[in-house]
């Protein structure tokens, strides 16, 4: 089993359309939604982890380019400036993944495990010294 994390870009003719259903269907693959901003008559775009294996990965990636869906990477991630940091905790209760936690209830210490982090982005409007940045 393979995963990949890609983020989707719908033009607005095809967001009323069945297509990432048919990854499901057509590639044997399964997803999870993690995050996802639709606007009717507008446009589209969602991030996705893909997961089944690699080559039918491809293959649905192939797919979705073939029905107008812009595909790319995940290229972002967010970090944080520890330098500016004032482990107030502001962005640990809003992280969907707990990616950001108390490491130490003593110290209050905030931590940031990478590998949960969807970069959502919901933690960079809560922290009071702005040390949370989003780099593409």
């Amino acid at each position: 089993m393979a995963a990949k994390k890609i983020v989707l870009n719908f033009p607005k003719e095809k967001i009323d359309k069945p297509i990432v259903a048919r990854l499901i269907k057509d590639h044997d693959l399964s997803f999870n939604i993690m995050k996802a901003s639709i606007t009717p008559d507008q446009e589209g775009h969602m991030v996705l982890e893909l997961i089944g294996d690699a080559p039918e990965i491809e293959k649905g990636i192939r797919f979705l380019k073939e029905q107008g869906v812009k595909v790319e990477p995940l290229a972002k991630d967010i970090r944080v400036n520890w330098g500016k940091c004032t482990q107030c905790g502001a962005c640990v209760s809003i992280c969907p993944t707990s990616a950001l936690y108390v490491k130490d209830r003593q110290t209050m210490e905030v931590a940031f495990d990478t590998d949960k982090c969807i970069a959502c982005e919901l933690c960079i409007r809560p922290c009071p010294p702005r040390a949370i940045e989003v780099h593409f």
